[in-house]
């Protein structure tokens, strides 16, 4: 059973590195396998999503799947196919020593994170997409590990093109071609929180080597869940009388569910990993149906519960109590993408999987770090000076898992605005240096140009004249893509920018009354 657990983990994990590297644009706006599969049976993402918008995505029915298996089997979703309890193994495997270095009351932790996440959802705070594992491993995978793995592997082979050893080099471009075609992605991914995020993810890694699966064990607020449905599965494991209390099962358990003891031990621990069925030199160990035995009781103490209910409950004010959630008080470079939300909503659906960021192919989608306060750390915005927002693309909305992006048709995309360019005329060439310059009018993607140019006849400092076409932004047509942003030749700040001033979904922010 162990040897086949490490298979089936393999088997999913490979699965899930497979639906990653498929969620991106392959030349038309149509998505093959996208990896929030794996977030549709994520039943905490349901649960937090139903308690803070009080509705969720159809496809997030999938995760009462998970539930059920849970209460028939246990925590095999942690022991089997989590893809972050997998990569917490393997990380695991290079700790030698088997002693436990963690205070028994630690795993209690993840229990009481579970009860800020939902206290808070049903308060109207949506937090659990920054602890959930899927979610944060596939926003680790997007924003840091995948844009890092690609600058790694293109300089391993940009070196060995430029040294040019004979006979490596052609077998080192076939390799490199095929990857191009596979795994890398077309153009180097970069984003601005990549090293921060990346660090929080190998720390939560580097964990393991304190004590193995210590994030499974101590803080996932996931494996808290269904570790309470777990207590109530039909698969128990049991410990005969031949236990001579060895202690072997003990030093091999992945979660600390203390297998040695008479019954079933801490039942919402096991993770049904089987080892210490495989180690237990006097076979006393065994799992099935017909076991009856009590579980030992889940004793989280009733002060501390109401504590991380209570500081669920007074996140809720602290993070919302910010000017930016005043309707005149925003943040004007907070550019959503095409088909967000209304703000309040957006940040009750948003999950910050990241996979909104992964599938823009002009890479402008941003995690934000404090631009929408601190309730928004993570979710997406665009940011022209990086990539602006391609006009006929609606992968954003296909890949949202929760809805916080409606999946738009590209007649109706065409017409949403997410902003409104404005002209710096203070640095734009025509207007204040009497150069010719016409690349944002050239640039705009709509049927009807949202920038128009009119002539204007300029005298220059030794007296001569010259006509110019001075550009001009039309209210009614721009929609704020940002191209004309990210094309503009003034380096450093763009003579013309996009602010979300104007955008579709807010009858706040219009600019015209």
């Amino acid at each position: 059973m162990r040897r086949l657990r490490i298979a089936v983990q393999a088997a999913f994990l490979i699965f899930f590195l497979f639906l990653f590297l498929q969620t991106e644009s392959k030349g038309m706006d149509q998505l093959g396998y996208p990896v929030r599969l794996f977030l549709e049976f994520d039943p905490l993402i349901l649960i937090s999503s139903l308690l803070a918008s009080h509705t969720a995505s159809v496809a997030f029915y999938w995760s009462l799947a998970t539930i059920a298996v849970t209460v028939v089997l246990g925590r095999v979703f942690c022991g089997w196919v989590c893809p972050l309890g997998t990569l917490n193994n393997m990380v695991s495997a290079l700790r030698k020593k088997r002693a436990n270095n963690i205070p028994p009351p630690w795993h209690k932790t993840k229990y009481y994170v579970m009860v800020f996440v939902l206290v808070a959802a049903a308060l109207g705070l949506q937090v659990a997409g920054v602890i959930d594992p899927i979610s944060l491993l596939i926003r680790s995978m997007s924003v840091s590990i995948f844009p890092a793995f690609n600058y790694g592997v293109r300089a391993v082979f940009d070196s060995i093109y430029a040294l040019h050893p004979p006979y490596v080099v052609d077998a080192s471009e076939a390799v490199y071609s095929w990857l191009k075609d596979s795994v890398l992605s077309f153009e180097q991914p970069v984003y601005r929180q990549g090293v921060f995020i990346g660090l929080i993810f190998l720390g939560i890694l580097g964990l393991n080597l304190v004590e193995r699966r210590f994030w499974c064990r101590y803080l996932c607020p996931l494996g808290a869940m269904l570790g309470v449905l777990s207590r109530f599965s039909l698969l128990k494991r049991s410990v005969s009388e031949g236990c001579n209390e060895c202690g072997v099962c003990d030093s091999y358990c992945q979660s600390g569910a203390d297998p040695h003891e008479k019954g079933a031990g801490k039942a919402a621990e096991c993770m049904s990993c089987y080892n210490c069925d495989d180690v237990c030199p006097q076979n006393a160990v065994s799992f099935g149906f017909g076991h009856r035995g009590p579980s030992a009781p889940m004793d989280l103490g009733r002060r501390r519960v109401l504590i991380s209910a209570l500081s669920g409950a007074a996140a809720v004010p602290l993070l919302k109590a910010t000017p930016l959630l005043m309707p005149t008080q925003f943040d004007p470079r907070l550019i959503r993408p095409p088909g967000a939300r209304e703000e309040s909503e957006f940040l009750k659906r948003c999950v910050r999987c990241g996979e909104c960021m992964k599938v823009c192919i002009t890479n402008g989608l941003q995690p934000t770090l404090l631009e929408a306060g601190l309730e928004g750390i993570w979710t997406p915005t665009l940011v022209p000076t990086t990539g602006y927002c391609e006009y006929r693309c609606t992968l954003c909305g296909q890949v949202c898992p929760t809805g916080a992006i409606e999946r738009l048709e590209l007649e109706k995309k065409a017409k949403v605005k997410i902003g409104l360019a404005m002209i710096d005329k203070g640095r734009c060439l025509p207007w204040a240096h009497g150069r010719p310059c016409i690349v944002c009018e050239e640039m705009c993607p709509t049927p009807k140009k949202a920038i128009w140019l009119e002539e204007a006849r300029i005298k220059r400092r030794d007296g001569s004249a010259v006509t110019l076409q001075q550009p001009h932004v039309d209210l009614e047509l721009c929609i704020g893509c940002g191209i004309c942003e990210a094309k503009c030749p003034v380096v450093g700040r763009p003579a013309i920018y996009v602010t979300s001033v104007g955008e579709s979904r807010s009858s706040n922010r219009s600019l015209l009354i």
